[in-house]
């Protein structure tokens, strides 16, 4: 259809020759691209999470039941985790520019739709919309990582994006939480909406597609930074190329996704029901309990910078090691919150600081191991298929959790997450060795080429 032409990806220009232009020009759209997709995910942020911390006003004003409401943090997964699978493979095909842009815009609608209504229906209906537009964020930010930055930085510049989970995350508890506990759980939906929308525009402005766009070279033809694979030629493929011989095919895909899913129902678990456990456990008002909230996402900034910074710096791209470390840490810290003594904000505080750093290594991470072994071609369909096993773990930190808290108690719902902690270990460990550039070292990868350019990489003996 030629109404929707423009979402099409930017045709390659001419490249330009002029070395000094070309670095000119890689320094200005490299910047601009980052604070563009980092402001954009900062809001889907706000519309993913208005709901959360305007959840205990809710709940007094209108009389749902945890696990009413936990049906609506498990349709949102749901949907979050479809979309960002169905999304990744067509954003491979788009330009980000508007696919990221537009989705922020239509969540921002969703949301006030959602502070409009007063039944569990249409709280399902628009909160199950917004899951779907929600998955529009992700997969644009991980096709312009992988085009714009190489493989020894990326780790570095991942890590800085990363941040915006954080941040997001750590302003709306306070955001929504101040007008939830002042003027009432809508007006928590409806500034969130608002400011999406006008933060959709400005990515629209913002971001442009690749750098062959723009009459630039490849990146790693820029920063003379081959991976230990051969370098893609920037060739449209078909759907089905894209995710069957670059994603459905790599078994290393299929075991970040699992692990993912562990690490996902940890994540959404501690960002979702921390705030009540507080409330319900501890004492802590609304705002004490949003507080020590926003601990856990600054705690996830300084993860994700360490993480990495570790994995391009100390482990020389490979992302495994970190991964491993940091799950085993969440681990020990999920049991020093669970047996934290009770009113003593400033340790529950310094607890979701530590819980946030790092569960919000492996978070990151993993994506980006995936975007990395299925390639730039595949990278938005890497990730988006990670992200759809992730996200039905985050379901089942919805619902599902939710029942077990209501019919066990906490500790039920710490025992749950504890094991997934062990079982992201587990299935973590045999990443260990894999991706990275080896150039220097010992440990080279052996590339085994699949058809049609899928790419395995395998550890070496």
């Amino acid at each position: 259809m030629k109404f929707l032409s423009f979402l099409r990806p930017a045709p390659s220009k001419e490249e330009i020759q002029d070395q000094a232009v070309v670095k000119d020009r890689y320094k200005y759209w490299r910047w601009r691209t980052f604070y563009g997709m980092y402001t954009g995910y900062i809001f889907y942020y706000f519309s993913r999470k208005s709901f959360t911390f305007a959840m205990p006003s809710l709940i007094e004003d209108l009389g749902f039941s945890k696990g009413e409401l936990g049906i609506l943090a498990s349709i949102l997964s749901i949907s979050y985790g479809a979309s960002k699978f169905l999304s990744g493979v067509l954003s491979d095909r788009s330009n980000p520019r508007y696919f990221m842009g537009i989705g922020l815009i239509l969540t921002g609608f969703l949301n006030i739709f959602f502070g409009m209504s007063s039944s569990i229906l249409f709280f399902a209906i628009f909160w199950g919309l917004n899951g779907y537009f929600q998955g529009f964020g992700w997969p644009p930010c991980a096709r312009l990582l992988t085009h714009w930055y190489s493989q020894k930085e990326r780790g570095t510049w991942w890590g800085f994006w990363n941040t915006s989970h954080s941040v997001g995350g750590a302003l709306i508890p306070l955001i929504a939480g101040i007008c939830a506990q002042v003027y009432g759980w809508r007006i928590a939906m409806y500034i969130p909406g608002v400011l999406c929308i006008f933060a959709g525009l400005f990515v629209i402005n913002r971001l442009r597609d690749t750098p062959s766009s723009l009459g630039l070279p490849p990146i790693e033809k820029f920063k003379n930074d081959h991976p230990d694979q051969k370098l893609e030629a920037e060739t449209n493929l078909t759907t089905k190329q894209i995710l069957f011989n670059h994603v459905l095919k790599n078994k290393f895909i299929w075991i970040l996704a699992i692990s993912y899913f562990f690490v996902y129902v940890i994540r959404i678990a501690i960002n979702d029901w921390s705030a009540l456990y507080l409330v319900e456990t501890k004492g802590y008002s609304l705002l004490t309990a949003g507080a020590c909230v926003f601990w856990f996402e600054i705690g996830g900034i300084f993860g994700s910078l360490t993480a990495g910074w570790a994995s391009d710096k100390i482990f020389r791209g490979r992302r495994g090691p970190i991964n491993i470390i940091f799950s085993i840490g969440v681990i020990v810290a999920l049991g020093a919150f669970w047996m934290s003594p009770a009113g003593v904000p400033i340790f529950d505080s310094a607890l979701m600081f530590v819980i946030g750093f790092l569960i919000f290594g492996p978070q990151m991470l993993i994506g980006m191991v995936a975007a990395e072994l299925a390639g730039k071609k595949a990278a938005g369909s890497a990730t988006g298929f990670v992200g759809l096993v992730a996200y039905i773990g985050a379901a089942s930190a919805g619902y599902p959790l939710g029942k077990v808290c209501q019919d066990f108690g906490w500790q039920g719902f710490f025992a749950v997450i504890g094991l997934c902690g062990a079982l992201s270990v587990l299935f973590l460990l045999p990443l260990w060795k894999v991706g990275g550039t080896h150039k220097d070292t010992e440990d080279t990868e052996e590339i085994e080429e699949l058809d049609d350019d899928s790419i395995e990489i395998k550890p070496s003996e």
